[in-house]
């Protein structure tokens, strides 16, 4: 069923076209409106997948309508309806974000035609922010420990921000969740989200992947290659493990953070980019910068804001939640019935020291599940989460 608002003063054109939605397609539900005024208390007071609204009107003409629908049901879709002197307006509200405008009085296969993708675009809206809920449970932080609950209070300051995020601690901590966290909760999150892993891509290749390149740039440069950075425009790029960094790439992205721009490799002709810089590294920043690996300037750019993610062992009270967690999705992924684990079972889980992390936890549970009984036990526990 989609609901349609019509709001149109002129009672005969307003007849018309609830007369022709409703009966082209029994599953149009449509409502109507004689003014602004009274179709915005509509709108406010329900949901509607379209809203055809007349451009010249008493009270609060269309312009005003669809100022207030873009502030209180943005994803709603609204298509305007102009007169022959409103021609100019009609044009204009499509830059103030109508979908489109019919003309009056309607020609019938143009209107069905506009209401019918203005419909479909509804649909594809509402699926992609169910979209964005899976993708958001997938790179759920599963914990409540004082660490945890802290850097959850640090995202929701952070995430809205364009800030920049250096991310700390151990490999297999989940400093990518993080990431993802600060992304999906930010202004960006209709942006890409690129991740790059510094310390698996060789030295010599690094400022490809993350600027680009030319054609006859280097021996293997066969056509002109867009970068990480450009990807990553108008959304967020995860720079993961940049510890690992050369220190001439390092001095390309301090570049373009300072001045928004990149080169690709082989072009002396800059490249605007609105880009995001989320980093994170296992290895002490501070001291790689005594060293001579790491470079200080580069360094105080990316760490606007410092998030330390804690070690598995340091936040032992996560474990019972960590293992109910990835127990349900480990059987989830096998279409297994999910296992119980013993109270006595977990507290063992508690004892142990887990130098890999929570990835090391994870690959335990799936053992245990795997290999232990209906329920996995101490002694399942004691047999096969051995080191």
């Amino acid at each position: 069923m989609s609901k349609i608002l019509v709001i149109e003063d002129e009672a005969a054109i307003r007849r018309v076209l609830v007369k022709i939605l409703s009966e082209e397609n029994e599953a149009y539900k449509v409502d109507e409106a004689e003014d602004g005024l009274s179709g915005i208390e509509k709108i406010k007071n329900d949901d509607f997948d379209l809203i055809l609204c007349d451009i010249k009107m008493p009270k609060m003409d269309g312009v005003e309508v669809l100022e207030a629908v873009k502030k209180i049901k943005p994803e709603t879709p609204i298509v305007m309806i102009s007169g022959h002197g409103d021609l100019d307006t009609a044009v204009n509200t499509m830059r103030l974000g109508a979908f489109d405008y019919i003309s009056k009085p309607p020609d019938l296969n143009r209107l069905l035609n506009t209401v019918r993708n203005a419909l479909d675009r509804k649909e594809l809206v509402v699926e992609n922010k169910i979209l964005k809920k899976k993708v958001s449970k997938k790179y759920e932080m599963i914990g409540e420990s004082d660490a945890i609950s802290q850097i959850k209070d640090i995202i929701d300051k952070v995430a809205p921000t364009d800030a920049r995020v250096l991310i700390t601690g151990p490999n297999g901590t989940g400093k990518e969740l993080v990431a993802h966290w600060l992304h999906e909760k930010s202004d960006r999150a209709k942006g890409n989200l690129i991740e790059v892993n510094c310390a698996a891509i060789p030295s010599e290749l690094i400022e490809s992947e993350l600027f680009g390149h030319v054609k006859g740039a280097f021996t293997s440069a066969n056509k002109d290659r867009a970068g990480k950075f450009e990807a990553a425009n108008g959304g967020t790029i995860f720079l993961d493990e940049i510890g690992d960094m050369s220190l001439s790439a390092q001095a390309k992205v301090l570049r373009a953070l300072q001045e928004s721009r990149i080169q690709r490799v082989g072009s002396d002709k800059d490249i605007k980019v609105d880009v995001r810089v989320i980093a994170a590294t296992n290895k002490n920043l501070k001291k790689e910068i005594e060293e001579g690996n790491f470079r200080e300037d580069l360094y105080h750019r990316l760490a606007v804001i410092l998030v330390k993610v804690p070690a598995l062992n340091d936040r032992r009270d996560d474990i019972p939640l960590l293992v109910e967690h990835f127990s349900g999705k480990i059987a989830n992924e096998q279409g297994t019935a999910k296992k119980a684990f013993s109270a006595k079972a977990i507290k063992l889980l508690q004892e142990y020291d887990w130098t890999g992390n929570i990835r090391e936890l994870r690959n335990v549970i799936e053992r245990l599940i795997i290999l232990g009984g209906p329920e996995v036990s101490e002694q399942d526990v004691k047999l096969f989460a051995s080191k």
